[in-house]
């Protein structure tokens, strides 16, 4: 089961980056040395299974976006499953980005009506801490306007904290089919095991997928941060050739939890 999955936004925004991170185990220093994607990369990650994401990263430039809403329109904007668009918080050229994102929303409504849109709101560790918030809640509602009749779902994401796996991790459990029934397998899986809270991860991204909760967590950030400890251990174990394997993880291990929690990775 393939899901066509269209990643876009203006040069320079973090496709490229964010995607190298979720799905090539980069961490996020090393995305500097990553240079500009030309034209269009295809990757395929396979998800659950039978679950095939086909994930098209478009090069942001001027003259292949132009390319993208002409000459390309149909081969690209068609069956298209979800669109990402990456918005880059301090970008200087606000009418561009603008422009291109209609354009974007025009193709889709002509071609892939039904698509999901999610609009993410990147680096936003460029701004103060204590504005984050405002300005982001401020920028969602400007592109929720600018997007109607479409709706769409806005994040705020840093390649630099846990908001690029919350994001993501989103974005799959649109795609996920059946994703009720997971859940119901995991609320009962949760009573059997008398655990406080059951977490489902993707084997290869460590993106949660569904979860179980029987008691209340103040850390609404806890997956993500779980994702990432894994994720750099895992990366770790590869530097120094050692084999890694993990299906279950106490609470110990991890400061910001305190009682007994069942991690399921899938193999």
């Amino acid at each position: 089961m393939k899901r066509k999955v269209l990643l876009m936004g203006r040069s320079g925004s973090g496709k490229t980056s964010m995607r190298s991170i979720i799905f090539a185990n980069y961490i996020a220093r090393d995305t500097m040395r990553l240079g500009a994607t030309i034209d269009v990369e295809h990757s395929h990650v396979r998800f659950l299974g039978n679950l095939v994401l086909n994930l098209w990263d478009c090069g942001g430039q001027e003259a292949f976006m132009e390319n993208y809403f002409a000459s390309q329109r149909d081969h690209i904007f068609r069956n298209v499953e979800v669109l990402i668009y990456i918005f880059d918080i301090e970008s200087r050229e606000m009418a561009k980005d603008t422009k291109y994102y209609r354009s974007c929303l025009e193709a889709i409504l002509q071609n892939s009506k039904d698509a999901k849109i999610f609009c993410l709101i990147h680096k936003m560790d460029l701004i103060p801490q204590d504005q984050r918030e405002i300005v982001f809640r401020q920028r969602a509602q400007e592109l929720q306007s600018l997007s109607l009749p479409l709706k769409i779902t806005c994040f705020k994401t840093s390649i630099w904290d846990e908001t690029l796996y919350k994001a993501w991790s989103m974005i799959v459990y649109s795609l996920v089919p059946n994703v009720k029934t997971l859940e119901q397998h995991l609320e009962r899986f949760c009573e059997i095991a008398e655990a406080d809270e059951v977490v489902l991860f993707e084997r290869a991204t460590f993106l949660v997928i569904a979860h179980a909760t029987h008691k209340p967590y103040i850390d609404v950030h806890r997956f993500e941060k779980i994702s990432n400890i894994i994720k750099q251990f895992k990366l770790s174990c590869s530097k120094s050739q050692v084999t890694f394997s993990f299906s279950l993880s106490y609470a110990e291990a991890f400061p910001f939890c305190h009682t007994l929690i069942f991690i399921i990775c899938l193999f």
